[in-house]
Formats: C-alpha cells, sequence, structure tokens
C-alpha cells in the first residue's frame, strides 16, 4: 500500500521553504560544486543549498550504499547534521550553497530537515518494492514536482541506481517496475533521468 501523499491545490501542496535568518556580522561564503563532487564537512558549519540537488549517503562493509535523504533549493545540509559514519553528501547536479553557522536560527530549518528525513525513513515500512518506488515518487513529485497539463516532472535527476539505493531495492527490480509503470501509463520516462509521474492526474 502507498503512503498516503494525495495530490492538493497548488496553494496548499506544500509549505514555503523557510527563510534562513542570517546572524548580524555572519560571514556569508558561496560555494559552486559540480556533479558528482562531494561536499565536504566544515566544523561548526552547514550549506544551505542556492540552486542544485543533492542527496546524503552511507554504505556498509561490502560498499552497499544506502542514501539517506535528497535535497534542494532552500535546503540544508551538512555533516554535522548526522552521527552516521561514513557520511557522505554527494550533488546529483551543479550545485550552488551558502555557507552558515550552526546556531539558534537555524532550529526550523533542522526542523524541516528531521521531517523530511522521517518521511524517507517511513518508505521503508512498506514491503513490496513497487509500493515503495510508488511512493518515493510520489514524495519526490511533492517535494521538487513542476506541475504541466500531463502530471508532475520530477526534476530531480535519478539513475535506476540511485532509485534502487533510495527504497533498498536492486537497480534491475528498478528498471522492471519504472518499465511496467510506463507501459501502465502511470510515468514517462524522460531524458537526462527525470520522471513525469501522471498518476495524480489520473486519480
Amino acid at each position: 500500500m502507498y503512503l498516503p501523499f494525495r495530490s492538493t491545490p497548488a496553494e496548499n501542496r506544500l509549505p514555503a521553504k523557510p527563510t534562513l535568518l542570517q546572524p548580524q556580522n555572519s560571514v556569508i561564503r558561496s560555494r559552486s560544486f559540480r556533479h558528482r563532487d562531494r561536499i565536504p564537512a566544515v566544523p561548526n558549519r552547514l550549506w544551505s543549498i542556492e540552486s542544485g540537488y543533492v542527496r546524503s549517503l552511507t554504505w556498509d562493509e561490502t560498499g552497499t550504499i544506502a542514501a539517506l535523504g535528497i535535497w534542494g533549493t532552500g535546503d540544508i545540509v551538512g555533516h554535522q547534521l548526522s552521527k552516521i559514519q561514513p557520511y557522505q553528501i554527494e550533488c546529483l547536479t551543479p550545485v550552488l550553497v551558502r555557507e552558515i553557522p550552526l546556531s539558534g536560527d537555524c532550529v526550523h530549518l533542522l526542523l524541516s530537515h528531521l521531517q523530511q528525513m522521517e518521511i524517507l525513513l517511513s518508505l521503508a515500512s512498506i514491503k513490496q518494492a513497487s509500493d515503495r518506488l510508488m511512493s518515493l515518487l510520489e514524495w519526490l513529485s511533492q517535494r521538487f514536482g513542476e506541475l504541466n497539463d500531463q502530471g508532475y516532472v520530477i526534476d530531480v535527476p535519478l539513475t535506476h541506481q540511485s532509485i534502487s539505493e533510495l527504497i533498498g531495492s536492486t537497480r534491475v527490480t528498478v528498471t522492471r517496475i519504472l518499465n511496467q509503470l510506463e507501459r501502465e501509463s502511470k510515468i514517462q520516462q524522460l531524458r537526462q533521468h527525470r520522471i513525469l509521474l501522471r498518476s495524480f492526474v489520473n486519480r
């Protein structure tokens, strides 16, 4: 069974991204990273994403990757937000970030970060891989989707391997499920690893 992510009117679908309040006299440093670059750890600092997408991830002793989150414009990321080791922040696209101090002004952004991780974690409780994948697509469409007359275009470029690491499956299984969903006209796989989700429109 899917998680209860449902389409709602645009004005109610997603709350506005929290606005970061900069402490007085703080030094704002912006940095750009390329696709597949790793965003470094900086003591007592976080990164506010100005543009682009990143993912946070870890891996076990066999090298199997588990994705911990997908983050975009307006989100904050940083090694200070996790106790998991190893921990890495990888750019899915070219990314522009702004360095910010870890302070009380970040509380509302930290809460938003935790809420999104909680939703992604809840996907793991769904038994069927096909349902986990569909719930992931619905979550991504609400977080990062752009509505057009056909559905929601998920603008995050995710390979089948990246999707498998988000839902705890295999690349082969993800490819099979996506192809089946496309045959059922629930999705359309677009260029540059983007996906059009039609299910909100069809329900």
